[in-house]
């Protein structure tokens, strides 16, 4: 039995939900979810990965800010732990920062704490493959999780294995919230 820890890029993750029209995070099981992607290997840790809203007084900030905390609560109960990067807005459109260094280090940390055998990273982002290069080259596993629809094939190739997740693959673990 592997021990795995599972990494997931919020934004990534759910834009590409959207895409699927499937983008309902408070109906959906990640705990289930984290089971099918480790299979009978032992969960470590699992963590998603997000950019945290802040309010400006506005009411969109604030109804943005209301459904993260919903998210954040749902994701504990699904046994997620979760970390946070912040928003940046530039040029009219917030961008997140410091959520892929947030991934690049847990994926490294882990690597060299040795305290997982298998990392499964669930982003198409290839601003990881360094870390990703580095924990394959200290002998980890490195599974890349995709979307059939937009898959990355720079993760393809520099990870240790891959799956390509369809439509169906996901309803699986929607509920309707």
């Amino acid at each position: 039995m592997q021990k795995c820890i599972i990494l997931i890029d919020g934004s990534n993750f759910y834009f590409k939900l959207k895409d699927l029209h499937l983008n309902k995070l408070l109906g959906f099981d990640f705990a289930s979810f984290a089971k099918n992607l480790v299979n009978k290997d032992k969960i470590v840790e699992a963590t998603y990965f997000i950019g945290a809203v802040k309010t400006n007084g506005s009411e969109k900030t604030q109804r943005l800010f209301n459904d993260q905390r919903k998210l954040l609560a749902h994701l504990s109960k699904n046994k997620f732990k979760y970390s946070l990067g912040y928003l940046m807005k530039s040029g009219g459109v917030f961008r997140e920062k410091g959520v892929d260094v947030n991934i690049a280090v847990m994926l490294l940390a882990a690597t060299y704490e040795n305290t997982t055998d298998r990392i499964i990273l669930v982003s198409s982002d290839t601003d990881l493959l360094p870390a990703v290069k580095k924990a394959r080259e200290k002998g980890k596993i490195v599974e890349y999780v995709g979307f059939s629809h937009k898959p990355s094939l720079a993760m393809i190739a520099n990870c240790s294995s891959s799956r390509l997740l369809t439509k169906n693959d996901i309803s699986q673990f929607i509920k309707e919230k």
